[in-house]
């Protein structure tokens, strides 16, 4: 049984409190940009990312934080094969989006939930 991680924990915290209100500021001017007319909205994608040996519960957790970020939504995960398959607002860039899920929620859901490959 692994030990639970304090530290670890907080600093996933406010990881997840500063891409969500990024991303909801982002969301917010997407949104607005193509009300307003002021440019053709980006386009959507869905996005199959990979990640990180993790327990169920760590990519639950990895599903819920990815949908509770504004802009994106989870659909499913595969845990046999470790792929979320997403859907993302603005795709213009996906490895922006790829990497800072990695480095927002996976680099801190491994040291509480993560497992041997």
């Amino acid at each position: 049984m692994m030990r639970f991680k304090p530290i670890a924990a907080v600093v996933l915290l406010a990881r997840f409190l500063k891409a969500v209100v990024l991303s909801g500021i982002q969301t917010v001017q997407v949104i607005l940009r193509a009300s307003f007319g002021q440019r053709t909205p980006p386009p959507a994608a869905f996005l199959r990312v990979h990640f990180a040996p993790m327990s169920p519960m760590g990519a639950s957790l990895l599903g819920c934080m990815i949908t509770l970020t504004p802009g994106t939504t989870t659909l499913d995960i595969d845990m046999e094969n470790r792929i979320i398959l997403m859907h993302v607002l603005d795709a213009s860039d996906t490895d922006a989006i790829v990497q800072g899920i990695r480095d927002d929620f996976e680099s801190g859901l491994v040291p509480l939930f993560g497992v041997r490959a």
